[in-house]
């Protein structure tokens, strides 16, 4: 069913939410349990006919899934320590899609602030140059605006880990990420030439190093780094996506505006939207098909019956 949701219905369940938590720890399972395990934001207002006009609707596409999804403090405590995990994989402008947008990650920290974490770290292990990653994606500006502390993964403070995997026994990983109390993974939705589309498994490379091994067999490697990393809140960037040329792209060409942000706690089923939205079957992606199979959630993702919202 698609909800529409007027500015009015949005300030009461806003409230609504905020009341059901003010009951304390006693009743908490309640929003836990009603709340739904993944949503789907659909803006259906006029196209944005500028930047800020973007910008304004990526804030209100962000804000309205997290609060439908029960609210950032499902998932963030008063205290803690949450890193904040985007695609800065490359120097491209947000235009381009490469990265997720910088205002959907903006909007994340001041929600984790204002649930009261401690710190909110923002880092990605870069394919190309990391400063120049970080700065031409436009995150490090706008989530360093918005309070967090914006990381560069010191190459040489990765740690062997064993993840235990089916392919991968142990890997480098950046153990300041995985000792985070939260992590949120946050990918934009984009084809891969190797791995046909990058969604939220994929997002997680970011946190390793020895990338290589990967591509020897990408579907049950992420599969494994998955498993490792016990994905709780995955939130994936629809708003412009790449359908061609990925992971790097940098042809407007290659750019869809869908203006959709997804969220949810199953990561194969949202990594199944992402497949379906860039206009692949979630059947022919070897990755979604290795984590449904390795019990890391559903690629069927109706069957969650997804709050499906159109905003404007």
């Amino acid at each position: 069913m698609l909800h529409a949701v007027s500015r009015r219905d949005f300030l009461y369940y806003g409230a609504a939410t905020a009341g059901t938590m003010a009951l304390g720890n006693r009743f908490g399972w309640a929003l836990e349990n009603a709340a739904p395990k993944m949503v789907i934001t659909r803006w259906t207002g006029p196209m944005p006919q500028s930047p800020s006009e973007f910008q304004q609707a990526v804030v209100k596409l962000t804000e309205q899934t997290v609060q439908a999804m029960g609210g950032i403090s499902r998932f963030v405590k008063r205290g803690d320590v949450v890193w904040i995990k985007p695609n800065i994989g490359w120097d491209r402008t947000p235009e381009l899609a490469a990265n997720t947008n910088p205002d959907l990650v903006a909007t994340l920290v001041r929600l984790c602030y204002e649930a009261g974490a401690k710190r909110v770290k923002v880092g990605d292990n870069p394919c190309d140059l990391p400063a120049k990653s970080y700065a031409s994606s436009g995150i490090a500006d706008a989530a360093k605006k918005a309070g967090a502390e914006v990381i560069f993964l010191d190459r040489e403070r990765f740690r062997e880990t064993d993840i235990k995997g089916e392919r991968v026994k142990s890997i480098p990983v950046y153990p300041e990420i995985v000792e985070s109390d939260v992590v949120i993974n946050v990918p934009i939705a984009k084809h891969h030439v190797l791995a046909t589309v990058t969604l939220c498994m994929k997002n997680y490379m970011g946190v390793i190093e020895n990338r290589r091994l990967f591509h020897q067999d990408i579907p049950t490697c992420l599969a494994d780094i998955t498993r490792f990393m016990r994905p709780t809140f995955c939130i994936l960037d629809c708003t412009r996506i790449m359908v061609n040329h990925g992971p790097k792209g940098g042809n407007l060409a290659d750019v869809q505006v869908k203006l959709t942000v997804a969220a949810g706690t199953d990561i194969v089923a949202l990594d199944a939207f992402g497949a379906e939205i860039l206009g692949r079957q979630p059947s022919q992606i070897g990755s979604i098909v290795k984590g449904q199979q390795a019990g890391l959630g559903t690629m069927d993702y109706r069957s969650l019956q997804p709050k499906e919202i159109a905003l404007s």
